[in-house]
């Protein structure tokens, strides 16, 4: 978890940690000298603030609440418990130093009824997971279990709660064992069979006939935690024939780094430098447009689709995220992680 997007100085303005909030999703960030707990500061009191015609320049310390709710990291706490009972969603996990390690979230399962969207979702679920061999020999991608469910009955859910009923599944591997479990649970979806693997983007050519509007497009073993209304307006607002839904991925390097010349000589040192890249989360808004741009019966990547709209002038865009808000299943070491992130 990168800490800095909940954490500000008593001396950062109510409209900069406004922004920060926003920002980071969660409605509430914590007040801190030098990652040292003081305060906590939610968006309803920012809210409140500004009904009381308070002035957005001032310090955020004249409305931070200095008792907040914490934990230590050493203490025998349920934390989900803590928050339940405490009527709170959020609860920074503190050292015997008072300084924030960790901080943890409550999910509620809550319909976003004011953002409705209500356009389709397609699950691209015919790979073959070879990132998660052996387990993949038996068991297809799309049903490996994150908890009480399979990862794509959460992304599933994840788009039911912004009024999105209308999913579309592209199978293939094992695709009898998908169909078969989803008519178990009573999940509506319509199927569409991939006869033979034509990757990331040849598979939406089965789609292309069946699409008449925008549409999200998905990985089968991705998930998001963010406004799903808020991408969409933008793609809109942009003119876009597809958005790509990205992550800003920083990675601290634990060496020191030079620079040099052609004779070796050094031109820069940066130690222990930290590096920032733009990643794809395998998440999209496609018009049916971007169909148009799909070869028939062909092995290709989307990757090389958006390249070809590109080419020939066509808006793709982004939409930026921070790195927590984003959660891969797609290998070993992350599947715990995404099971303690869900909470599950």
């Amino acid at each position: 978890m990168d800490l800095s997007s909940y954490i500000v100085s008593e001396e950062e303005t109510i409209l900069n940690v406004l922004k920060k909030i926003d920002e980071n999703s969660k409605g509430i960030v914590f007040i801190c000298n030098n990652n040292k707990l003081l305060a906590s500061v939610t968006d309803g009191d920012i809210r409140r603030y500004i009904i009381n015609n308070g002035n957005l320049d001032n310090i955020i310390k004249t409305i931070g609440n200095y008792n907040p709710y914490y934990i230590y990291n050493d203490e025998n706490i349920n934390y989900k418990k803590y928050m339940e009972e405490n009527d709170i969603i959020s609860l920074p996990i503190l050292n015997r130093d008072d300084i924030i390690i960790n901080i943890k979230f409550l999910k509620k399962n809550k319909k976003f009824l004011n953002n409705s969207i209500n356009i389709p979702v397609v699950i691209m679920a015919g790979g073959k997971g070879t990132r998660l061999k052996p387990y993949t020999n038996i068991l297809p991608k799309p049903l490996m279990p994150i908890g009480e469910k399979t990862i794509t009955e959460h992304i599933i859910d994840s788009f039911e709660k912004y009024g999105c009923n209308d999913f579309h599944m592209i199978v293939n591997y094992k695709k009898n064992f998908i169909k078969t479990y989803f008519s178990e649970i009573n999940k509506k979806i319509n199927f569409i069979d991939e006869e033979i693997f034509l990757g990331t983007g040849g598979g939406l050519y089965l789609i292309k006939d069946k699409i008449k509007e925008t549409v999200f497009l998905t990985n089968c073993d991705v998930l998001i935690d963010y406004d799903y209304s808020k991408i969409l307006e933008k793609h809109k607002k942009m003119g876009n024939i597809a958005t790509v839904i990205c992550i800003e991925k920083n990675q601290n390097l634990s060496y020191g780094v030079i620079d040099i010349d052609d004779n070796g000589n050094i031109l820069k040192m940066r130690e222990k430098p930290k590096f920032s890249f733009i990643i794809n989360t395998g998440i999209y808004i496609i018009e049916p447009e971007f169909l148009q741009y799909i070869p028939k019966d062909t092995f290709i990547h989307i990757t090389d689709i958006i390249e070809r709209c590109i080419s020939d002038g066509k808006n793709i865009g982004t939409y930026v995220l921070k790195e927590e808000c984003w959660f891969d299943m797609g290998q070993f070491d992350e599947m715990e992680k995404m099971k303690e992130r869900l909470e599950i």
